[in-house]
């Protein structure tokens, strides 16, 4: 079977697809199997035209708004580079991107398209205060998932509160698969270690919805109460002078290293001890899993996939999203008690490791891409 996993980003930029799709290749190399990935490069730019119709909704009625505008060019864009790119034919197409899974089936309709909703890209657009709940924008970015129901053979997602959340915005929401992201454990290496100090790190995009001012307000009060720690702020993004700013201003500029972005973060992970993020929305949380891996202790938010990966003070701590004082009585937890630090670590590894590996992920998608694959060739047969 020939098959295509097609992207937005090329497969190095950080994010959950790059955690699992790139890794796919090697466990589909077998005579039975031929993988191949796709992507758009980010100079290609105002290269596609022509109209634009979805069966579903106008978008029309949303096209004032530039970032609208700017959707419907990249998917454009990305039916212009799919056009000039691809010359062969594919027995089944995997999308990782609404933009993708909506310009493949364009392309190429006869081909089943799989379209997995890694995150919300409306939500982190709110969270960041690029547009407003029920604005045009929001109403056009939610009404593509009604389309993607529509026009693809199969929407996935990630977590039961993603489904969840896109549950509203299509006609069957039941008929939505739940297939979690997988992780190499060849890639995360446990190292044993002693930090006379707690040493703290995040990694994500430095961008308001990851909470990272949370984090910063939530450090300063373990400062106040001579509780040492360094925290490691490992990814860049649009917010990082703010936080540099907020971090001298609470007088923890000393104790936070900010790293700017690094490709595999996994590779120095381990010498770690906690992992925390509070962000206010997250599909899965990817970075959870990895850092599990790492056998690091993990503290987050409830909210979304993090939730579910997390057993509050079984395989980690959850404090509720917008908390400083909660999120600071929880790495005080960890951070004064290194044998309950342990103990949450391995917990979160045996769990990302059944739950999470790669295998797991590699042996549903096999199911799922010869059930399409085989309906596909019933079709050519008649």
């Amino acid at each position: 079977m020939k098959l295509l996993q097609a992207l937005f980003f090329p497969p190095e930029q950080p994010g959950g697809v790059s955690s699992m799709v790139p890794y796919l290749q090697e466990r589909f190399t077998s005579p039975r199997w031929e993988m191949e990935l796709f992507s758009i490069p980010k100079r290609v730019r105002f290269k596609g035209s022509g109209p634009v119709e979805f069966h579903t909704f106008d978008w029309r009625q949303y096209e004032e708004s530039p970032i609208v505008q700017k959707y419907v060019q990249t998917y454009l864009d990305y039916i212009w580079w799919t056009r000039l790119r691809i010359k062969q034919g594919y027995d089944l197409i995997h999308a990782h991107h609404p933009i993708v899974g909506l310009a493949m089936k364009e392309v190429f309709p006869d081909t089943p398209v799989l379209q997995t909703v890694h995150s919300s890209y409306e939500r982190e657009l709110l969270l960041n205060g690029r547009i407003q709940t029920g604005g045009p924008e929001h109403q056009f970015l939610t009404s593509i998932y009604r389309e993607l129901e529509y026009r693809t053979d199969q929407l996935l997602t990630v977590s039961d509160s993603f489904r969840s959340y896109l549950s509203p915005y299509v006609e069957r929401p039941d008929d939505i698969l739940v297939i979690s992201n997988g992780f190499d454990e060849k890639r995360f290496k446990p190292i044993p270690h002693e930090n006379e100090v707690a040493q703290l790190v995040t990694v994500c995009r430095l961008v308001p919805a990851k909470g990272l001012d949370i984090l910063l307000q939530a450090c300063a009060k373990l400062k106040k109460r001579e509780i040492p720690f360094v925290l490691h702020i490992i990814g860049d993004g649009p917010i990082r002078p703010e936080l540099e700013a907020l971090a001298q201003q609470l007088g923890i500029y000393e104790e936070t290293i900010f790293y700017g972005y690094t490709l595999h973060p996994e590779e120095f992970m381990p010498f770690f001890d906690i992992f925390v993020l509070p962000s206010r929305a997250e599909a899965f949380g990817s970075v959870f899993a990895e850092a599990a891996l790492c056998s690091l202790a993990l503290v987050g938010t409830n909210v979304g996939g993090i939730a579910e990966q997390i057993e509050d003070g079984i395989n980690g701590l959850l404090v509720p999203s917008e908390h400083p004082e909660a999120l600071a009585e929880a790495l005080e937890q960890v951070i004064s008690d290194p044998d309950y630090r342990y103990t949450l670590a391995r917990a979160g590894s045996e769990k990302a490791k059944s739950h999470y590996s790669l295998n797991r992920a590699v042996h549903e998608l096999k199911k799922l891409y010869l059930q399409y694959g085989n309906k596909k060739s019933q079709y050519c047969d008649k």
